[in-house]
């Protein structure tokens, strides 16, 4: 939406007449039936003196002005009766006021002894609604004029008498015109501000209509779902993708996203997820959380895998306005990681058993002796080396399965030291060719419950990582500490490092840093993850802190048993 579309217009100044702006006062939009209930009332007013005047007798006034009052009174309500007013020249509904000014002066002249010269009041307040200062004098001096005939004509003296008459009742048809006027003003200076506010509050709806609408264009354009909920839980925004989405699913109640027939499971499509812990019920509930994958199945063995993400929302008052949430297919995602998955234990098995039989072969010709000496240095590096791929191939294989498979735990009480002494001797010999001490000295001895074969697996990935990227004469210190419920393993080492930059990465599958990448020391980037994997199935965790340069320490956190924990 351009600028130009949300500044305010310059506002218009006609120069037409006050009268017209002032047609509907008494009722907006319908000046007609204005004019003729005005004129009605000044009517019904005459029509009580004449009444008053057959009742009580006519006294000695001049019957035929007196009359004559009567009847243009008659024909100014026919007049405003009868006449189109909305169709005539604005001007022309200023000859029924006149007449009315007429008609009183008439029937004051003809009965002075009445006052009904302060009928004047119905055709000066009227007057002063219509026109301005000019209009109202004329119709006060129209007015008084018909008081000094009356005067002439009775031959009044001018004494205190004629006071009331000649001035009083002019100063009053006066002030009452002046009030007229100002509140005619007044209220047309606030149909005028009125008038204003209402345009300006058509355009913002109008801007705001048009904001909704490009809105739902943008929501409906994305190939991913989109749901707004508001405080109350209420769904109030689904957009074209997210309906898709759901009708793919077989669900046609954003309410109700777990219907009878459909199954909601975790992302290792076995752990069934209730309704009310599915992620559109939890985003209901004000809860946020990061990308969740889950499996939908809508009973026809077509299953739909979903990423969800949940954001709170705040209003300017900084409290909860409801949350959105973003659903994307990620099926076809999924389906690839998994083949890839596949194909690379695949292809890992495969290549584990010609590498397992050269290896044997190797070791024979190797024991068997009689080699000369550089024949020898050669097969020890072909050995050196094929062993490297064979762990390589083994972390992949590992990796793929726990992908594939969740990792089970066989729980039973583990001495953790015992597990390092095992690791320490069977790295013994690589750490030897650079030069590189193992201290455990400072290791505890403790026993948890876990799983002994997975524990050996988590230090030997890290007692193998500290001696891959140590130093030449390096060394790895391992310790162990302990208290009744938590046992606490360190592996340091003073080796190369990793970078600020490159440490939120370190748990990412074949993730290598640029240092080693650009190195010759040899990697899968897998043990590292598979480590934090192990520490957190056991209900711990594992941390690394590392300095570039200096080395790496690395932390794991174990309770002594997971259950009773």
């Amino acid at each position: 939406m351009t600028p130009r579309a949300t500044e305010a217009r310059p506002e218009h100044r006609s120069a037409r007449p006050a009268w017209r702006d002032a047609m509907t006062v008494l009722d907006l939009g319908r000046p007609d039936r204005s004019i003729a209930l005005t004129q009605l009332l000044f009517g019904a007013v005459v029509l009580a003196v004449f009444t008053t005047l057959m009742v009580f007798g006519p006294g000695d006034g001049n019957p035929v002005l007196f009359y004559g009052g009567i009847l243009l009174t008659f024909v100014a309500c026919c007049l405003a009766v009868l006449l189109p007013w909305s169709a005539l020249a604005p001007g022309l509904v200023l000859l029924l006021p006149l007449l009315d000014i007429v008609a009183i002066g008439f029937l004051r002249i003809a009965q002075p002894q009445l006052g009904l010269g302060l009928l004047w009041v119905f055709p000066i307040l009227w007057v002063s609604t219509l026109v301005g200062v000019a209009g109202i004098t004329a119709s006060i001096l129209l007015a008084g004029c018909f008081v000094a005939v009356d005067i002439a004509l009775r031959q009044v003296p001018l004494t205190i008498a004629a006071m009331p008459a000649l001035i009083f009742l002019p100063l009053v048809l006066i002030f009452i015109g002046a009030s007229g006027y100002l509140t005619a003003r007044r209220d047309r200076a606030q149909r005028l501000l009125l008038g204003k506010q209402a345009e300006l509050l058509e355009r913002a709806l109008a801007q705001a209509r048009r904001q909704e609408e490009l809105l739902a264009e943008v929501l409906n354009t994305v190939d991913f779902g989109v749901i707004r909920i508001d405080r109350t839980g209420q769904t109030t925004i689904v957009n074209e993708a997210q309906a898709r989405l759901q009708f793919a699913m077989g669900v046609t109640d954003a309410h109700a996203p777990v219907p009878a027939g459909v199954s909601v499971v975790a992302a290792d499509r076995v752990t069934p997820i209730s309704q009310h812990d599915s992620p559109l019920q939890r985003a209901m509930r004000g809860e946020e959380f990061e990308p969740v994958t889950v499996w939908i199945d809508s009973g026809n063995n077509d299953r739909v895998a979903l990423s969800i993400t949940a954001r709170r929302l705040q209003n300017g008052d900084g409290e909860y306005d409801g949350s959105v949430v973003v659903s994307r297919d990620v099926t076809a995602e999924v389906a690839a990681v998994l083949a890839r998955d596949d194909l690379i234990a695949s292809v890992s098995h495969e290549l584990r058993t010609p590498l397992t039989s050269i290896l044997g072969y190797l070791e024979l010709v190797i024991d068997g002796g009689g080699l000369p000496p550089a024949a020898n240095s050669q097969l020890q590096i072909v050995y050196r080396n094929a062993n490297r791929l064979l762990e390589l191939v083994a972390d992949i294989l590992a990796s793929s399965r726990e992908a594939a498979q969740p990792m089970v735990l066989r729980l039973a009480p583990c001495a953790l030291l015992e597990v390092v002494e095992q690791s320490v001797e069977s790295l013994l010999p690589r750490a030897a060719e650079r030069g590189i001490r193992l201290d455990f000295s400072a290791a505890e001895p403790t026993t948890l419950v876990a799983d002994g074969s997975r524990l050996r697996q988590l230090v030997d990935n890290l007692l193998a990582n500290a001696i891959k990227y140590n130093v030449e004469g390096g060394e790895v210190t391992i310790g162990i500490a302990s208290d009744e419920k938590m046992v606490w393993l360190i592996v340091r080492d003073t080796g190369i490092g990793i970078a600020d930059a490159e440490q939120p990465q370190l748990f990412e599958k074949f993730f290598r840093s640029e240092s080693v990448r650009n190195s010759s020391v040899h990697g899968s980037g897998l043990g590292l993850g598979i480590s934090r994997e192990i520490a957190r199935l056991h209900g711990g965790d594992l941390t690394v802190q590392s300095v570039e340069g200096e080395g790496t320490t690395v932390l794991v956190t174990l309770p002594k048993d997971k259950d009773a924990s």
